[in-house]
């Protein structure tokens, strides 16, 4: 630990606590038998929940731990409308059909996720803040402005580019090479909304049992016999949300998902002047390098939180926070001298289309997965489809673009993402090659 970087009270635990702790739920009784079953208590699978349960089902969420353990509490609370593919790349593989209404999809998936918040008065500390994109190279800004022109032109994306002469209107640096600006972009309290979530769902009479990970599951007969350490019980429906956390209880979904872990850090707090300095807007960023950076300022404008990918594995925060700390003063060389209160990490589930996967398994249990990194607004809104197809059944109404997508994974892939750290290593060579640039 470098102790310059800390201050004397860092917390190895994720900023958001301090104003949402975490507040352990009334323990529940296993029932012997309920009509849904929900594995996952993070934003896909409390979304599908409230869904469910003022659908008039009885519901049980099962959480393998803590409400807290996952990534819903834990991510930057950055909420986008982008894919991790571009709109050339969608049509190649799918089609210009599928590639719009997969672009269009995450702009839907925004909107519904802040109408669910305002409707549901769910006090998160949303903001419409938009995004900046800032290029790392100038053929990313090039790029950009080519994409940006197609998805105007196709499915009416909002935004603008800024070129590196006013960038700085945007972001106090001249490291980058201008960048892109999102307009439907937004930032929320992550943990404020996950409590949000779990108080809904409970007032709509489902139930969360927590420190319950399921063991086992079968099909028997027309239900599923699921087995956790406190019993055995039977559920009409399963609906599996457990993105990165997905375990060998489904190895068939695990072998398909690719969980990575995101480091972040938060500073001290900072001067209004220090942080006009910085950012001169509320708005988030994300760069476009291999291994991308994302930063925004905390809900009360005062600290900048800055994360990424900070290893070639997984490891402990305390040791990446030096490592994010040396990349935020890369950018922001006024920011010498300002220390770390809070380091943490999380997992987030990539899937090896770099795009959500919404289906059924051969047993009939649902499932949605690999939210890639989207998860705030595209995983609540396909946790609630799912739920509309438990209730209905599948239709025209809740049709989305991901549906049919084939769930790929790779020979000798069980989980256990054993290429991750040779991937992130030529990520890492590839970002550190020259950029024609003195801020390099």
């Amino acid at each position: 630990m470098v102790e310059s970087v800390f201050t004397p009270d860092v917390k190895f635990q994720p900023y958001w606590w301090d104003a949402a702790p975490y507040r352990p739920l009334p323990t529940v009784d296993l029932p012997k038998s309920v009509d849904v079953v929900v594995m996952g208590a993070g934003y896909v699978g409390l979304s599908a929940a409230l869904t469910l349960a003022r659908g008039g089902r009885d519901v049980l969420v099962c959480e393998m731990g803590a409400v807290t353990n996952g990534g819903a509490s834990r991510n930057q609370g950055q909420m986008g409308a982008v894919f991790k593919r571009s709109f050339s790349q969608l049509t190649e593989s799918y089609g210009r059909d599928k590639a719009v209404a997969i672009m269009k999809s995450g702009r839907g998936a925004i909107e519904f996720t802040q109408n669910l918040i305002e409707s549901e008065q769910i006090s998160c500390d949303l903001e419409r803040n938009g995004r900046f994109v800032a290029a790392y190279r100038q053929e990313d800004y090039d790029a950009m402005g080519r994409e940006l022109e197609i998805l105007k032109r196709e499915v009416g994306f909002a935004g603008d580019m800024v070129p590196r002469s006013e960038q700085t209107k945007h972001i106090g640096t001249d490291f980058y090479f201008g960048g892109q600006l999102r307009h439907i972009d937004a930032t929320i309290q992550p943990a404020k909304y996950q409590q949000g979530l779990i108080d809904r769902v409970l007032s709509a009479g489902a139930r969360i049992a927590e420190h319950t990970p399921v063991t086992h599951l079968e099909r028997d007969g027309g239900l599923f016999r699921i087995t956790t350490p406190r019993g055995t019980l039977t559920a009409r429906d399963l609906f599996i949300a457990t993105n990165a956390y997905t375990g060998d209880v489904t190895p068939d979904l695990r072998r398909r998902v690719i969980p990575l872990g995101a480091y972040i850090i938060a500073t001290e707090p900072l001067s209004p002047e220090r942080v006009k300095q910085v950012m001169p807007t509320p708005r988030a960023l994300h760069d476009t390098r291999k291994l991308i950076f994302g930063m925004r300022l905390t809900p009360e404008h005062n600290r900048i939180m800055f994360g990424g990918r900070a290893s070639l594995s997984e490891t402990d925060p305390a040791r990446t926070a030096p490592r994010l700390h040396r990349r935020l003063l890369q950018v922001f060389p006024a920011l010498e001298g300002v220390r770390v209160t809070h380091t943490w990490h999380g997992f987030v589930a990539f899937t090896f289309q770099y795009l959500p996967h919404i289906g059924v398994r051969n047993d009939g249990a649902h499932f949605v997965l690999g939210c890639c990194g989207s998860g705030i607004a595209v995983g609540t809104h396909l946790g609630h489809t799912a739920a509309l197809r438990i209730l209905n059944g599948r239709s025209a109404e809740n049709a989305t673009p991901f549906d049919d997508l084939p769930f790929e994974t790779r020979p000798l892939y069980t989980g256990r993402p054993w290429f991750v750290a040779p991937t992130m290593l030529s990520y890492a060579i590839k970002d550190m090659l020259p950029r024609h640039h003195t801020g390099a």
